[in-house]
């Protein structure tokens, strides 16, 4: 059975964290329906002032904490009560003001990922009520995120999501060659990180199992190997409430399986997304002489790559329905989406022997 889910302080009645989708996918809408169907929703920090109605076109990092703040504002009017929070990459290069941001806009969960958040309780100290969850891929990585955060803040972090690199979409902590090779065992690492947690601390820290979980098999799976709960993104993807265009949730619907592989990101990550349009997306920036102007990273190879890009112009463009020339990012179980659904409706397969005695007691 499939009970509550308590991260720090907060808890929701189901064990499932809706992941980030950055640059708009998971914005106000999707993180508010997840958050009142029962769920922990997360809004994206990554690209929020674009499409915001803040963003002119020159102010990207100076508006984006002010963006942030207007989505969760959104988010919580749609699920008032609702466990709210945000996913940060700290690869942004103006993550520290985007958790301060986040913290100032009421979000009661902050998930960072592209990148080990080693000062994240440094800069939410003055709010110990917000839970910090960092991502990782390797017990390595927890252990390192513990130790500095007990030895230099005297904190654990409330729960740990574990990310397979070989199902999960969008940018990967994982290098490109380790992908894929059949190496990587998932369920092993969130074993083993659940017990670092009780030997070396004596404490049982929620560990959250994430990538390729599309149904409720899959849940009840995560569940049986260990996990206390699963994060699930692209399964809202086609969805009324995701906030991408419709064109963009079409692209999951005619996606096929063997459309869905691997790219290099700019971002010096390697990322999952459907790449029929693969050659297209740098030929955009080639004919239009993209040029990077927001300097959304801390380091980027954008100038230097081959097959050059700008990551956040072309996850923008596929947001707003360009998926011709966009980047499109999913994950391996995209390909199975046949139908554009709600939230509820997936909580509701999710969740339905979990469901029903409340319903029959109603």
């Amino acid at each position: 059975m499939a009970g509550p889910l308590r991260i720090g302080n907060h808890e929701v009645r189901y064990p499932l964290i809706q992941g980030g989708m950055g640059v708009r996918i998971s914005g106000w809408r999707l993180a508010g329906h997840v958050a009142k169907s029962g769920g922990v929703g997360l809004v994206a920090a990554a690209g929020i002032s674009l499409n915001s109605g803040l963003f002119t076109g020159h102010n990207f990092l100076q508006v984006n904490p002010e963006a942030l703040k207007q989505e969760l504002r959104k988010a919580y009017e749609v699920a008032p009560d609702g466990v709210i929070g945000v996913n940060i990459m700290v690869a942004l290069s103006d993550y520290e003001a985007l958790v301060k941001a986040a913290v100032e806009g009421g979000a009661k969960v902050i998930v960072c990922g592209a990148g080990l958040p080693m000062t994240l309780p440094e800069l939410t100290a003055h709010a110990p009520d917000v839970a910090l969850v960092p991502i990782v891929s390797s017990v390595r990585a927890a252990q390192l995120i513990a130790k500095k955060w007990e030895k230099g803040y005297g904190r654990l972090p409330d729960a740990v999501v574990v990310e397979d690199p070989d199902t999960a979409g969008g940018h990967l902590g994982e290098k490109m060659e380790n992908i894929g090779t059949g190496s990587y065992d998932h369920y092993g690492t969130i074993r083993g990180i659940k017990e670092f947690f009780q030997a070396e601390y004596g404490r049982s820290v929620p560990v959250i199992a994430a990538g390729g979980i599309w149904d409720r098999s899959d849940l009840l799976r995560a569940l049986a190997e260990g996990a206390d709960g699963v994060q699930m993104a692209s399964r809202f993807v086609p969805t009324v409430e995701c906030d991408a265009d419709d064109a963009y949730k079409q692209a999951y619907l005619q996606c096929r399986q063997e459309d869905i592989g691997l790219i290099m990101s700019p971002a010096g990550l390697p990322g999952r997304a459907i790449l029929s349009n693969q050659e297209k997306i740098p030929l955009y920036d080639e004919i239009n002489g993209t040029t990077c102007g927001n300097g959304c990273l801390k380091k980027c190879s954008y100038k230097e790559s081959g097959e050059r890009f700008c990551i956040v112009s072309a996850l923008d463009r596929a947001q707003r329905g360009d998926v011709e020339t966009g980047l499109v990012f999913c994950g391996t179980n995209a390909w199975k989406a046949d139908r554009i659904t709600t939230v509820q409706e997936i909580f509701d397969e999710l969740f339905a022997e979990e469901m029903a005695p409340a319903e029959e007691a109603a």
